[in-house]
């Protein structure tokens, strides 16, 4: 933030990097489409980090202080980049070990595809609820839905918005999630009270979404007759041989999320457990993948397994639509979201560091005239934290650090911000296609943010029923003047 050393930024400062970072996203998506992210994004975001450090230079920051601001916030997301890294690896492991053809050969014949939306929604809730992470369920049981999605003809668009619907429900209520203890944190509340309070706009929020998944289910008719479906099944048969052993990985990664242990060393585990799994079950496919009869068998073995880490696996069962859905995975196919990440981290960076960012969010805070509008508001700056800043996390701290006081002076309960931050800064991340989570979800899904995000019911609509509530002034809950001591708020 600005110093005595550092001249205040105007409003139209800190505005100059962010409607140029519109127009040129818009202008992206308009010559690139669903392609803009693999460079046309990054260029843009470059490029407004670039037009942020000249006001930042003006107003009289050097270019050491805001190299510090864009290393400091490439740091925050460097958990991030580490996950999405290792997911890629499992997922190269995990086809080749046969646990995600497995997954989509069982789902082939369980799934009907008249309800598979709503499904999705429900199984993806049930296992992030019981783990608490979004991007686990999207790494493990997504991209097998994605799968038979494909192979049953469905649209993958839909089921990517059904997977991510369900996903961020379960990890917004379930008290495992780094997100739902980090907001009652940061508004001083407790998690179980916290919790409490978002059943009233989450709720309602999941059941509107499974409403128009279930009539999109119902309306949509799945193009492959019954002896497509028997030949997949038969090519996946042939292919994998699929089995119930083979969901070791699986029940590994759940196992172990279910446990806290951290994602990363999560996704690592259920990688090498994917590697055992191919060198047991899948011996003679990971031979005939490397086809390299100049080394040994053993040697042959290993460079298979390493080649599905670092490159992903590639498909060759003869069947056009099976080895398109298989031919994914690998830390390769992350660089490009990693590269997206990095720039993103860069704007947010620079923004942050030389106070335009607090200058946007302060002019923000004049509008509040009462409690409806602090609460709207909270809700709005959440979501432009989060296209600004790209990291959910930046997206619940910082709003919540500013506007923690204005909601103590208006006697609101902590409970209403922790709410407002949940509703809007953790549902709405996967809807930026260079937020760590937006990127993170079209990358592992195969699935671009745009494509889904018309999809993404849950996370479209719990906003504007939190939106509501606080119109209304339903179910705001006013201060307990028991808790306040000394002019601050007992958390």
């Amino acid at each position: 933030m600005p110093d005595s050393q550092h001249k205040q930024p105007s409003l139209l400062d800190a505005l100059i990097p962010v409607f140029a970072l519109i127009i040129m996203l818009a202008a992206a998506v308009y010559l690139f489409s669903s392609d803009s992210s693999s460079g046309a994004n990054q260029i843009a975001l470059v490029l407004a980090a670039c037009i942020a450090m000249v006001i930042g230079y003006k107003n009289g920051y050097s270019w050491n202080q805001m190299e510090r601001g864009i290393i400091k916030s490439i740091g925050v997301a460097t958990g991030a980049l580490l996950i999405l890294f290792s997911v890629g690896s499992l997922i190269g492991t995990w086809i080749l070990a046969g646990t995600v053809p497995t997954m989509i050969y069982y789902g082939m014949q369980i799934l009907n595809p008249q309800y598979f939306y709503s499904a999705c929604c429900v199984l993806c809730a049930v296992v992030a609820l019981s783990i608490g992470s979004s991007w686990t369920v999207a790494g493990t049981l997504g991209i097998a839905l994605i799968g038979i999605s494909s192979a049953m003809g469905l649209d993958v668009n839909i089921t990517a918005g059904a997977i991510i619907s369900g996903a961020y429900f379960g990890d917004k209520m379930s008290p495992m999630s780094d997100t739902t203890n980090l907001a009652p944190a940061v508004a001083g509340t407790d998690i179980f009270s916290h919790i409490k309070h978002m059943t009233w706009t989450t709720v309602p929020s999941i059941t509107i979404a499974l409403i128009g998944f279930t009539f999109l289910g119902l309306t949509a008719e799945a193009t492959p007759v019954e002896n497509q479906l028997a030949d997949s099944l038969a090519l996946l048969e042939r292919t994998f041989d699929p089995g119930i052993h083979l969901l070791f990985p699986l029940l590994v990664v759940l196992y172990l999320a279910n446990r806290k242990m951290p994602a990363f060393p999560t996704v690592i585990l259920g990688t090498l457990a994917g590697a055992v799994c191919a060198a047991i079950f899948q011996y003679d496919n990971v031979l005939a993948y490397v086809h390299d009869d100049a080394i040994t068998p053993l040697l042959a073995l290993v460079k298979g397994i390493w080649i599905a880490m670092f490159d992903g696996y590639v498909a060759n069962t003869g069947d056009e639509v099976l080895d398109n859905l298989l031919s994914r995975g690998g830390m390769s196919s992350m660089v490009t979201t990693v590269w997206l990440i990095l720039c993103a981290m860069a704007f947010g960076g620079v923004m942050e560091v030389t106070g335009l960012l607090g200058r946007i969010l302060q002019s923000i805070l004049t509008l509040v005239t009462g409690t409806s509008s602090l609460i709207i508001t909270t809700l709005g700056v959440c979501i432009g934290a989060n296209v600004i800043t790209a990291d959910q996390y930046i997206a619940i701290v910082l709003p919540g650090r500013m506007l923690k006081m204005e909601y103590t002076n208006r006697k609101l309960a902590a409970v209403n911000l922790s709410r407002a931050l949940e509703d809007s800064a953790t549902v709405t991340s996967p809807l930026v296609p260079w937020n760590t989570c937006g990127a993170f979800m079209a990358s592992t899904l195969g699935v671009a943010t745009v494509a889904y995000l018309p999809y993404a019911f849950f996370n479209l609509v719990c906003p504007f029923v939190s939106a509501s509530y606080a119109y209304f002034n339903f179910k705001i809950e006013p201060l307990d003047e028991s808790q306040i001591h000394d002019g601050s708020v007992v958390g």
